[in-house]
């Protein structure tokens, strides 16, 4: 399909332009059409082949507003002829209901070679009106379609036409500012494509003489554009200087181009446009102002544009930013313009000062490991590392630290001193548990789906590795924990799915989806999906039966499970080792019963909910009686199915572990 042509039936072969008997037509009706347009629109049925509408319109001596100011009528009958192609986009919501579609209209726009940038805006135009999808679907449908269109050979050239087409744009109205970023951005990834386009000379020039049009107010574009279409075609100061001394240009005071441009970078400078003035200096290479400059707009906190300023100035403005930055304790984007540019020889304490910053929040978030994996091979920074540790009393990271990396002259950290009525931290010792007992092969694995089979009520946890790589794909669940009041499985994910996927299968779907297990977690619901989404070839971790969510009986709003810990046993969780490397193997003690304590916890957590013989209060007694309308019987594809009552034949079963209050 082409651009322009009629269409109303299947195209017939071309016929060449001398035999071709609409042409005819148009001689034998020119006269009578000239003098009433009207009378053409009876004519276009007749019109069964491809025709191109602008031999019409050359014939008729139509000037170009006309034809959309006196023929819009005209115009929908072509548009609704040549929109042919469509996407559909079928939505289905129920078998029983009917199929709904979206369509959008699209042009092939695949010969330009004699369409005036007014018919081709104005179809642009139509077919954007008469699709019926969203407005964004629409609209990047038709942007591929635009940079499509720049190959079919637009006259005199791609970059001419597009700026032509800017020309007649502000006609279009509430259309202007969207298809001139359509159409400029289709220019620029053409000009990407074809660096030595033949009209790219004559597009500078016509671009240069459309600035000055704007700025005089002949034409109406929002700068924005025009700085796009600057930097797409590349424009120089010659071209200035050509559209100075032009005719158009003649009211213009300014002799030399650049002294033009100055005087106009210098408006967007105090109006604090500073990144459109950065722009228009840098693609002028234009250097005056320099530090003034630069401080105005850190004066303005425009920290983005004194980046880029600094950046085309070299390494002496990048400099005197860092040392601005440093002044203000902007330490991050210090570091970052350090780092980016190699300057750690230059700010040396500067470099450090960051460096030790960035440890430092890292390791307030609890992330010992990468703040470890970021200070190796610089001994001053393990050195304030272990000093953090020590700050922290994370004893155990100290001695690990100074024992791998040969530091010495450390005192081993003491346990910070805490007054018996302030908060401290649960140990495992205190829930009297038996065992914790390490999973990573099948004997191990059958006996302990063997025992947790036995158990009416278990906690299940998990951990992986943190992901701190901005955008980067997301870490497998490493280990899941899964506990009873006594005993603390711990079961090597990774290394059970590498060598025994199976029975891995099998022994987790015997535990996960029985429903003689009442299976305890806390947020679960993040667990679940992480764990779906890290072993997608395993059903086990598809549907769960039996799921307690203990955040959702409690229904607190804040402290995670460290603050209800504290609420109901009296003592928090040291939640230090939370964002630990879990894919290390062998993992360290401390690791193991951090990550029991979460699951057993859970039981004991459970437990207290009806070990009290009187509420303390209201909200209490609450937790008491409604925690079974909490269980979810079933949890996987399908929607989530709840048991208001857990009034069966297993309930006496799961209470076997928990007592019934009245």
């Amino acid at each position: 399909m082409i651009l322009g042509f009629f269409l109303i039936q299947k195209p017939q072969a071309k016929v060449p332009i001398k035999s071709n008997p609409i042409k005819k037509e148009v001689q034998k009706n020119k006269v009578s059409w000239q003098k009433d347009p009207s009378k053409l629109n009876q004519k276009i049925p007749c019109f069964c082949t491809c025709f191109p509408y602008f031999y019409i319109s050359k014939q008729l001596n139509f000037p170009p507003l006309f034809e959309f100011r006196r023929f819009s009528k005209f115009f929908r009958i072509i548009s609704n002829c040549i929109m042919g192609f469509e996407e559909r986009v079928m939505e289905h919501d129920d078998v029983k209901q009917a199929k709904q579609s979206l369509a959008i209209s699209l042009h092939a726009f695949s010969d330009l070679s004699c369409v005036s940038p007014v018919v081709f805006l104005f179809l642009l135009k139509e077919s954007y009106i008469y699709g019926k999808s969203k407005a964004t679907t629409k609209f990047r449908a038709l942007q591929q379609q635009v940079n499509l269109a720049l190959e079919n050979a637009p006259q005199p050239g791609p970059a001419v036409f597009i700026v032509r087409c800017l020309y007649v744009l502000p006609v279009f109205e509430s259309h202007a500012d969207g298809f001139s970023h359509l159409i400029v951005s289709a220019l620029r990834k053409f000009l990407k494509a074809n660096t030595n386009s033949p009209d790219l000379l004559e597009a500078q020039d016509l671009a240069a003489q459309l600035f000055f049009d704007v700025v005089q107010g002949f034409v109406i574009h929002d700068e924005r554009i025009l700085l796009k279409l600057i930097e797409a075609v590349d424009l120089k100061l010659v071209n200035v200087d050509k559209a100075l001394r032009s005719s158009d240009a003649k009211n213009l005071t300014c002799d030399k181009a650049e002294t033009f441009m100055e005087k106009y970078i210098h408006q967007h400078i105090e109006s604090q446009s500073y990144m459109t003035a950065v722009s228009l200096l840098e693609q002028f290479n234009i250097r005056h102002s320099g530090e003034s400059l630069l401080f105005k707009m850190i004066e303005n906190k425009d920290f983005r544009a004194a980046e880029k300023w600094a950046s085309y100035m070299g390494k002496s403005m990048l400099c005197v930013l860092v040392q601005e930055y440093v002044k203000l304790n902007m330490l991050k984007a210090a570091y970052g313009i350090i780092k980016r540019n190699n300057f750690q020889e230059d700010f040396p304490d500067v470099y450090h000062k960051c460096k030790e910053s960035s440890l430092k929040t890292l390791a307030e978030k609890g992330c010992w490991d990468v703040a470890e994996e970021r200070a190796k091979n610089d001994r001053q920074l393990l050195e304030y590392l272990v000093y953090l540790a020590m700050e922290a009393g994370y004893s155990e990271k100290v001695d690990e630290l100074c024992e791998r990396y040969s530091l010495e002259g450390f005192v081993k950290a003491k346990e910070p001193e805490v007054h018996p009525l302030e908060s401290r931290y649960l140990h495992l010792h205190e829930l009297f548990i038996d065992d914790i007992v390490w999973v990573d092969e099948a004997d191990s694995l059958q006996k302990a789906t063997s025992y947790i089979e036995g158990c009416k009520v278990v906690g299940v946890d998990c951990e992986w590795k943190p992901n701190y790589v901005k955008g980067s794909k997301g870490n497998k669940v490493s280990i899941i924990q899964i506990a009873s009041e006594k005993v603390a499985f711990i079961f090597d994910l990774i290394k059970l799915y590498d060598d025994v996927p199976e029975i891995l299968n099998n022994c987790f779907i015997r535990i996960l989806q029985s429903p003689r297990i009442l299976k305890l977690g806390y947020n679960f619901q993040c667990d679940m999906h992480q764990l779906g989404h890290s072993y997608q070839k395993l059903d086990c971790f598809k549907r769960y039966e039996m799921l307690l969510d203990i955040q959702k009986v409690f229904n607190e709003p804040c402290g995670g499970l460290s603050g209800l810990v504290k609420k109901i046993l009296g003592a928090g969780l040291n939640k230090t080792r939370r964002n630990s490397n879990w894919e290390l193997r062998p993992l360290s003690q401390q690791q193991l019963e951090y990550a029991a304590l979460d699951a057993v916890v859970l039981v004991h957590l459970f437990h207290h909910i009806g070990n009290q013989s009187q509420a303390v209060d209201v909200q209490e007694k609450n937790v008491k009686m409604e925690w079974k309308s909490h269980i979810a019987s079933q949890i996987g594809d399908t929607k989530m199915s709840r048991k208001k009552d857990v009034g069966f034949e297993r309930k006496s079963e799961v209470e076997a572990g928990q007592p019934e209050s009245s």
